[in-house]
């Protein structure tokens, strides 16, 4: 197992990267778009209130935007483990259904053929329309450190999303009086398929691994939008309609413990690690479920996440773990405080594997159900 850092693109200076090396990572998950007008997302309420992101003139990104992140990160003396998230102009068709879709679908496939010829090994994707919306910011973890959480019964879940906008971001211009968003189920996972079934053989080429983020949060629908991964026996689902190593999961342990049904996460994280489709891990914590929760510490939510690694051991997991949203912590820098505490908790569990001794979850498989 290895450590990374997750940095957005405004976060990819020298100076983090000494951070990253100097708490012990070895990799680095790059997110290329930057959500709400450059605001970190993993501690902003979703919403009008923290403004929209505005993608609507991001051009398609390039073999050498990908070759300049991959020897810039190299130069740091770190490795690229992924790029995480599409910006929503790319593919906002695809998520729609609109009349755009075969064409963006055309721009995506030269994307990962660029990012796998410039030596990305794993794009990271969240096949959302709402996206990451309606949590709440507040003092919820130890000690009062502001972390997020969500109460479905504070906020209005059937707001509806404006014209224009997906994934919290401003795409195109909205036009008057559009009708709302409203997307179904069944819509939804037919236009993944559509996706997968594009995409997923361009990725086994390129040698990219496309790894599927679960809901977050893991609600039945957001603003007038069924949510895709908000099960873990959905994850199953998503790697069954195309069974290829390309067709992988970003496991993210926080969004599979917020989900209602997910009682034996253990299970759930041995069944995925021994189907070898891992492409990364956000290593977070949590407690409480859909409809409230809030994050923790990595050490203090309802996950035993020694436990988690030990699994992980067991399974022969050999990829890359980073912190997600972390706590902040009073000091001059919470975001590096808050950072350094889980990249430390991290590498203790992981340097301490070979004595942990076994799992003592079971080593079957838990039992699927359908999606």
């Amino acid at each position: 197992m290895k450590i990374g850092l997750g940095l957005y693109r405004e976060s990819l200076t020298p100076d983090n990267f000494r951070f990253a090396r100097q708490a012990g990572a070895t990799h680095i998950v790059a997110h290329l778009t930057n959500y709400f007008r450059g605001r970190d997302p993993s501690l902003s309420a979703g919403g009008e209130e923290a403004g929209w992101g505005d993608c609507s003139t991001d051009e398609l990104w390039s073999h050498e935007d990908f070759a300049g992140l991959v020897k810039t990160v190299r130069d740091n003396g770190l490795e690229i483990a992924a790029i995480e998230n599409f910006s929503p102009r790319f593919w906002s068709d695809v998520l729609l259904g609109g009349p755009d879709r075969s064409k963006q679908i055309d721009g995506l496939k030269r994307l990962v053929r660029d990012a796998g010829r410039a030596g990305i090994p794993c794009i990271g994707y969240n096949f959302s329309i709402a996206g990451v919306w309606g949590w709440s910011r507040g003092p919820f973890a130890r000690g009062e450190a502001v972390s997020v959480g969500l109460d479905l019964a504070a906020i209005d879940a059937d707001l509806p999303l404006p014209d224009g906008v997906v994934w919290n971001m401003r795409y195109r211009a909205g036009r008057p009086n559009a009708e709302a968003v409203t997307v179904s189920s069944d819509e939804l996972w037919q236009r993944l398929e559509i996706f997968l079934r594009e995409i997923v053989p361009v990725a086994e080429e390129a040698g990219v691994v496309l790894a599927a983020h679960p809901d977050d949060p893991p609600a039945e629908a957001l603003r007038g939008a069924a949510r895709l991964v908000n099960r873990p026996e959905k994850y199953d689902r998503l790697m069954d309609i195309i069974d290829s190593p390309a067709n992988g999961l970003e496991l993210c342990l926080g969004s599979l413990q917020e989900m209602p049904g997910a009682d034996d996460i253990y299970g759930h994280v041995r069944r995925f690690a021994r189907r070898r489709r891992i492409g990364y891990i956000h290593f977070r914590n949590v407690r409480g479920k859909v409809p409230n929760y809030h994050e923790t510490f990595v050490d203090d939510g309802d996950i035993d996440m020694a436990e988690i690694v030990r699994i992980l051991r067991d399974e022969n997991y050999d990829g890359v773990m980073i912190p997600d949203h972390t706590p902040e912590m009073s000091c001059n820098a919470p975001w590096h405080a808050g950072k350094a505490f889980a990249l430390g908790y991290m590498r203790a569990l992981v340097q301490n594997a070979a004595v942990l001794g076994p799992a003592r979850t079971t080593n079957s498989t838990s039992t699927r159900t359908q999606a």
